[in-house]
């Protein structure tokens, strides 16, 4: 496999130059949000897909996400294409960014880490977006996550997850929670596996990603900063409801995504 672990030269010498105008363009993106968040949460929040059209709040949040993409140095590419809502996604982790990745495609309700709705900023609009925050570790946080993530699909929202239960590193994908899957089966929807990745002149980038030991503002402040890459997005094929239960569904989506993952250029 061809990976890009480096990614650019040890000096970087652009990188300077490019917080003089990232930086900037992002405080104005943020005032942007603030605007937006409040207009989707006072009128259009829970407006659902009709006859295959999104409604604007939801066009909303992918203009901004794609924008917020555009100032990180990040191209947004989709694959393949998404389940007309509801769908449930199920997806790789990476780092915060794989909401915004996904959202400048479809928006959905992401079922995130409970941490992140502290974290500056971005825990505000995840909330506004209709992220279901999860506690990890408490069974009871579960049950109420998978509860609520049944009533958001069957009033026709899509829903989206990540099955490993955490960010991997060095582009290893973890083992996939099947739990989370009940989800879908209760609802009777589509379960969508989706890959996400980064790419640099045709190779995979593994460390756009949260790196061990990495925070969030590290890890933010080394992306703001980073050279430009695209920023992939492959809708992959459904995977059927199974017989044989979740942990079948779960093995399937994630060895799906891990051959999207894969390095074409090898």
């Amino acid at each position: 496999m061809s990976i890009d672990s480096a990614t650019v030269p040890a000096r970087d010498f652009l990188r300077p130059l490019r917080y003089l105008w990232r930086v900037p363009l992002l405080v104005l993106h943020a005032l942007l949000a603030i605007a937006l968040a409040i207009f989707v949460m006072s009128w259009n929040r829970d407006r659902v897909m009709q006859n295959g059209r999104e409604p604007f709040s939801h066009r909303l949040i992918r203009w901004w996400s794609i924008g917020l993409m555009r100032i990180f140095g990040l191209r947004s590419v989709r694959f393949g294409q998404p389940k007309a809502d509801p769908v449930m996604f199920v997806a790789n982790h990476t780092s915060w960014i794989d909401i915004e990745l996904l959202h400048s495609q479809r928006a959905a309700c992401f079922v995130a880490k409970a941490e992140i709705a502290h974290w500056p900023l971005v825990g505000w609009l995840a909330a506004s977006g209709g992220t279901i925050f999860h506690r990890r570790g408490n069974n009871h946080s579960l049950s109420a996550v998978m509860q609520t993530m049944v009533e958001r699909l069957q009033a026709g929202r899509s829903v989206a997850v990540f099955p490993e239960g955490g960010t991997g590193h060095h582009g290893v994908l973890k083992v996939f929670h099947a739990r989370i899957f009940q989800a879908g089966l209760d609802a009777q929807v589509p379960v969508q596996p989706v890959a996400l990745r980064f790419a640099r002149h045709g190779r995979r980038v593994i460390d756009a990603g949260f790196r061990e030991e990495e925070n969030f503002l590290q890890n933010f402040l080394r992306l703001l900063g980073s050279a430009p890459m695209d920023a992939e997005v492959h809708f992959l094929e459904p995977v059927p409801a199974s017989a044989d239960g979740r942990r079948k569904m779960a093995e399937l989506a994630r060895e799906r995504i891990g051959a999207a993952l894969e390095d074409r250029a090898a």
